[in-house]
């Protein structure tokens, strides 16, 4: 079987993406590990947060093997992505405003908390609502979006701004406006996103910077072990309970 030229270039797309996140993104990256490290050592809480495609990066985080079992997401009913139908509801619903205000008023979330906020396109109500909000209560804001949205696009937000605009710190995607990597002559739309490859990858790299932090400090990351190898269980067991007070996936 002859290989596909087009796979081939959906993955030198995807390669190119993530060699520019490392080189261009490291300083924010460290950063966004280090404030994460900060709020574990001061005793705070984790929140990720992402809508329609954008809530797989969130969900990457939580609640698996390999991460820090402090990482809770952050839900807003129905923006899930297509979990409900129509699906259309769920991009309906980041366009409503008031929403990430009436979320946060009712989750566990508190100052000194971080909260990272996924949108490729930062320009919903929704998204930019929730980092106005969290920062508003105390929040350290961490933003993954791409710039050339709020560079190309005009906001959907009352106040005419982007997500970028009300972080403490921005993870730039490097994410084409559009978001498709291949453009053929013959298939009349753009097709074969790296949103979520790209995406992703800066999730786990923040993770891993935080760890980095924290063992400098001298403090065990709080990780989870996969549950399919021998001990496994037991391991998540003894990390949750000493972080129960914390971890609210499990409640």
């Amino acid at each position: 079987m002859s290989e596909s030229k087009l796979a081939g270039q959906f993955f030198d797309a995807a390669i190119g993406l993530l060699e520019r996140v490392r080189d261009e993104e490291s300083g924010s990256i460290a950063a966004a590990g280090a404030a994460i490290a900060d709020t574990v050592v001061a005793g705070g809480r984790l929140f990720a947060f992402g809508a329609g495609h954008s809530s797989l990066a969130a969900q990457d985080v939580v609640y698996r093997a390999g991460g820090l079992a402090l990482m809770n997401v952050l839900a807003v009913p129905g923006t899930l992505g297509v979990d409900v139908m129509p699906a259309t509801l769920g991009s309906a619903l980041e366009r409503v405003d008031g929403l990430a205000g009436a979320v946060l008023d009712s989750s566990p979330a508190k100052a000194g908390d971080v909260l990272v906020i996924i949108s490729l396109s930062g320009r919903n109500a929704l998204p930019v609502e929730m980092a106005l909000n969290a920062r508003a209560l105390g929040l350290k804001v961490i933003g993954v979006t791409s710039v050339a949205y709020a560079e190309g696009t005009r906001s959907r937000h009352g106040s005419g701004g982007f997500l970028r605009d009300h972080c403490d710190i921005v993870l730039d995607s490097k994410i084409s406006i559009g978001d498709a990597e291949l453009d053929v002559d013959g298939i009349e739309a753009p097709f074969a996103p790296a949103s979520t490859v790209v995406t992703s990858a800066i999730m786990q790299s923040m993770m891993a910077a935080a760890a980095e932090s924290l063992l400098e400090r001298g403090v065990e990351p709080p990780l989870l072990r996969s549950g399919n190898v021998d001990g496994g269980h037991e391991w998540n067991g003894r990390v949750m309970t000493e972080y129960a007070d914390r971890i609210f996936y499990r409640h």
